[in-house]
C-alpha cells in the first residue's frame, strides 16, 4: 500500500501540518511524530473525506480575513522594529547593522518549514514575509507549512540563498521508520487457498482444522467465502477458503489482495484446469507467495510429475526440479502431508516478516456478509491493522454502526480482535457489501456522516430505467431491435454470492447486447423487488432464495419474469443462452404445494417429525421437497416419510394436517415452510 507523507497531505488539504497530525490522532487514532511522519494513503483518502463533508470559507472571505490579520501583526512588528533600532543605536550595539543581509548569506532549511520559521531564518518580519508569499501566489498562515521551492522564491527576493539539508532530511526519514518499526508486532499469516471446483480445497481445510464444511454447501461446491484461525506448533495461521468455480473470479481476487500466502490446491489425478490458471494470475498479479498442495494422492490415478510439468508451462517450477515453487504432496481423506504443508506455509510466512500496528484503530476487509432475522445486519471482518474492540464506532463501504456484539471463528465472544484475526460483528446499519473496506473513528456520529456522504454518491449513478422482457423472448426481442439491454435484479442468500452472480452476470455483456444488474442485495425476492422489476422491465434472478407469497402475486399480476437457482452457473448458462437464441427446450419446475410446520416431535430411532398444515395445493409422498426459513432455501431434498395420524399416506391435500420426516435431516423448526414441487418438460417455440 503506498503511503504519503503528512506535509504534502497538509499542502493539498490547505491545512497546517500541526492540524492535519491533530485529526488523524482525534480522528482515526492515527499516531504521527511531526510533519515528515508517512501515512497510508487509505487514512489519507478517509480524511479528505472527512473535510470535504465540513463547510468551508468562500476564497474571497478567506483572503479578506488574511489580510486584516497580516496588517495587525505588520502594524506590531513594525513598532517592535523601531524600538529595536532606536534601543540599538542608543547602546552603539555594533551589530545593528547585522538586520541587514548580504548576497552572501546561506541559510539551511529542511524540506518544508513553518511560515514563522522561514521568517526567523530570513531575519525578516513576518507580514514582509506573508506580503511576498502572497505576491508569489501562495496563500499561507503564520503556521503554516510550506516547501523548500517556496521558501527559495521568498529568500530570493531578499538576497538569500537557501540551502537545502539533505542530510538532517534523511536522519529524520531513518527516525521515522524506526519509530514505525517499534510501533509493530508480528502478526499470524493470512493464507488463501485456490483452485479449481472439486480439487479438494475445503476438504483440504477440513483436514488442517477438522471441522465439515463441505457437507453443508449445495452440490459440494463451495458458494461462499469463509474465514478461520487455526493454531499450528505454537503460530497462528489465518486460513481464508475461496471458491473454485469460476464464477467467483472477484471473491478469489479479492482473496489475493488481502493474503500473505496462497495455497494453489491442484488434483494429482486432474492436473491443471481453467480455474487453477485463473488463480496462478491472479497469485502473480497481487505479487503473493504461492505453496503447491498437490491433493488427492490416495487416488489410484495421482501423478505428481504430470501435475510439476503443466506447472512449468505457467513459470511454476518446483524445488526439486531446480526452481522456487513448493510443492507439497498432500491427501485431505488420508492427512497424509499435511504437517509438512503446514511448515512450509509457517516457513514462508516468516520470511515475509510479516508485522502490524495493533496499537492503533481497526482497519481491514469485509470477508462476508449477510441479513440475518433474529440478529440483523451481520458481517465477518478481517482486521488487517490496528485492533478492534467491542464498542468501537466504524464505517464500512457506505454502511455504518457500533459493535454492539464480536465472535470469533469459533462462535465465541470476544472483545477485541487484532491483526489478521477473523471476526463476526453485529451492530451495523445495512449490510455491507464483500470485499468493502472498513475503519474504525471517532465516534458514530462521524461514521453516520461519512456512510451518507457516500451513499448519496451512489444514489447519483443508480436509477436506470428499460422496458419489460421475459427470459424466454429476450433473444426474439432483440432480434426485433426491441431489446438492447437486459435489465435484471439478484437476490442472494449471502453478499459474496450476490457479488459472484452479478460480476458473472455484466461480464455477458456484447457489443450488441448489455446485461445490467439494476439491482443486487441480500434476503428473499420481495414485492418491492418485483415492483422494480415491471417498473425497469428486469428479469429477478434468485440464488438460494424464494419469493415470498406478496412477490407471488405481485409478479404474476404484473408478469414479471423470477428465475430461482441452486448453482450459480445454471443462472449465468441460462442468461448466456437466451442472449445467443439458443434456449433449449428443458424442464420447468412446477410448484405443487406447500405446508406449514407447527409443531416438531423428536423420537430417537425415527429422528425429527414436523407435524405440518398443508397451507396450498397438495403435498405428495413422492414429491421433491425445499426447506425454506425466512425466505431463505436451507435444504433441498425428499420425503422419507408422509402420514396422516398413524397412517401411511401418499399425499395430503390443503386444509389437512400431517406428520413428515425428511431424509437424512433433522434441524426442522416451528415456521419453517416445506415446498413440494416437481419438474415438467415444456416445450418451446424456436427462436
Amino acid at each position: 500500500m503506498s503511503k504519503i507523507r503528512v506535509y504534502e497531505l497538509a499542502k493539498e488539504l490547505g491545512i497546517s501540518s500541526k492540524e492535519l497530525i491533530s485529526l488523524l490522532m482525534e480522528e482515526f487514532g492515527v499516531e504521527v511524530k511531526n510533519h515528515m511522519s508517512v501515512i497510508e494513503d487509505e487514512d489519507a483518502e478517509l480524511i479528505k473525506e472527512l473535510l470535504a463533508g465540513s463547510e468551508t470559507k468562500s476564497e474571497e472571505n478567506k483572503s479578506e480575513s488574511i489580510v486584516d490579520e497580516y496588517e495587525k501583526i505588520a502594524e506590531e512588528e513594525v513598532k517592535d522594529l523601531s524600538k529595536k533600532k532606536k534601543r540599538k543605536k542608543e547602546t552603539g550595539d555594533e551589530k545593528a547593522q547585522g538586520d541587514e543581509s548580504s548576497l552572501s548569506d546561506i541559510v539551511e532549511i529542511g524540506e518544508t518549514i513553518s511560515v514563522n520559521e522561514l521568517a526567523v531564518k530570513l531575519k525578516q518580519p513576518i507580514a514582509d514575509v506573508i506580503k511576498n508569499l502572497m505576491l508569489s501566489g501562495v496563500m499561507a498562515a503564520i503556521n503554516q507549512e510550506i516547501t523548500f521551492e517556496i521558501a527559495e522564491k521568498v529568500a530570493e527576493k531578499y538576497d538569500i540563498l537557501l540551502n537545502k539539508k539533505e542530510e538532517e532530511t534523511k536522519l529524520e526519514e531513518v527516525e521515522e521508520i524506526i519509530e514505525e518499526d517499534a510501533n509493530l508486532s508480528k502478526r499470524p499469516a493470512i493464507i488463501t487457498v485456490m483452485g479449481h471446483v472439486d480439487h479438494g480445497k475445503t476438504s483440504l481445510l477440513d483436514a488442517i482444522r477438522k471441522a465439515k464444511v463441505t457437507a453443508s454447501e449445495a452440490g459440494g461446491i463451495t458458494q461462499h467465502i469463509g474465514a478461520y484461525t487455526v493454531n499450528v506448533n505454537g503460530e497462528r495461521l489465518t486460513f481464508l477458503d475461496t471458491p473454485g468455480h469460476e464464477a467467483f473470479t472477484a471473491m478469489r481476487a479479492r482473496g489475493a489482495q488481502i493474503t500473505d500466502v496462497v495455497v494453489l490446491v491442484v488434483a494429482a489425478d486432474d492436473g491443471i484446469m481453467p480455474q487453477t490458471v485463473e488463480a496462478i494470475n491472479h497469485c502473480k498479479a497481487a505479487n503473493v507467495p504461492l505453496v503447491v498442495a498437490i491433493n488427492k494422492m490416495d487416488r489410484p490415478g495421482a501423478n505428481i510429475d504430470r501435475v510439476k510439468q503443466e506447472l512449468t508451462e505457467y513459470g511454476l517450477v518446483a524445488e526439486d526440479w531446480g526452481g522456487d515453487t513448493v510443492c507439497v504432496p498432500v491427501s485431505a481423506k488420508t492427512h497424509e502431508g499435511i504437517d509438512s504443508l503446514l511448515e512450509m506455509l509457517i516457513l514462508t510466512a516468516e520470511m515475509q516478516e510479516l508485522k502490524a500496528n495493533p496499537n492503533r484503530r481497526g482497519q481491514g476487509t469485509v470477508v462476508e456478509a449477510q441479513l440475518d432475522k433474529g440478529r440483523g445486519a451481520v458481517a465477518t471482518l478481517l482486521v488487517q491493522n490496528g485492533t478492534l474492540n467491542l464498542g468501537d464506532s466504524i464505517i464500512v463501504g457506505s454502511t455504518y454502526g457500533r459493535i454492539r456484539a464480536m465472535f470469533d471463528d469459533s462462535g465465541k465472544k470476544i472483545k477485541k480482535a487484532g491483526p489478521s484475526i477473523p471476526v463476526e460483528i453485529l451492530g451495523l446499519s445495512e449490510v455491507p457489501e464483500a470485499g468493502d473496506r472498513f475503519n474504525v473513528v471517532k465516534d458514530e456520529k462521524t461514521a453516520r456522516q461519512m456512510a451518507e456522504s457516500r451513499k448519496s454518491k451512489l444514489r447519483e449513478e443508480h436509477l436506470n430505467s428499460a422496458h419489460r422482457v421475459s427470459l424466454e423472448d429476450f433473444y426474439n426481442q432483440i432480434r426485433e431491435g426491441k431489446v438492447k439491454e437486459l435489465a435484471i435484479i439478484v437476490k442472494a442468500d449471502v453478499q459474496g454470492s450476490v457479488e459472484a452472480i452479478k460480476s458473472s452476470l455484466e461480464k455477458l455483456s456484447t457489443d450488441d447486447v448489455k446485461v445490467r444488474v439494476i439491482h443486487a442485495a441480500v434476503g428473499a425476492i420481495t414485492e418491492t423487488d418485483v415492483t422494480l422489476a415491471a417498473a425497469s422491465n428486469a428479469v429477478v434472478i434468485g440464488f438460494n432464495v424464494r419469493p415470498d407469497n406478496n412477490a407471488v402475486s405481485v409478479a404474476e399480476k404484473d408478469k414479471v419474469d423470477i428465475k430461482t437457482y441452486s448453482i450459480i452457473y445454471e443462472a449465468i448458462e441460462d442468461i448466456k443462452s437466451a442472449m445467443i437464441g439458443m434456449l433449449e427446450p428443458e424442464y420447468k419446475e412446477v410448484i405443487v404445494g406447500k405446508a406449514e410446520v407447527r409443531e416438531t416431535y423428536k423420537i430417537s430411532s425415527v429422528g425429527t417429525i414436523a407435524g405440518c398444515y398443508i397451507l396450498t395445493g397438495k403435498i405428495n409422498r413422492n414429491n421433491d421437497i425445499r426447506l425454506i426459513r425466512d425466505g431463505i432455501v436451507i435444504l433441498q431434498s425428499k420425503l422419507s416419510s408422509l402420514k396422516r395420524f398413524k397412517d401411511d399416506a401418499k399425499e395430503v391435500n390443503a386444509g389437512y394436517e400431517c406428520g413428515l420426516t425428511i431424509e437424512k435431516f433433522n434441524d426442522i423448526k416451528t415456521g419453517d415452510v416445506i415446498e413440494a414441487y416437481t419438474m415438467e418438460a415444456i416445450i418451446r417455440k424456436e427462436l
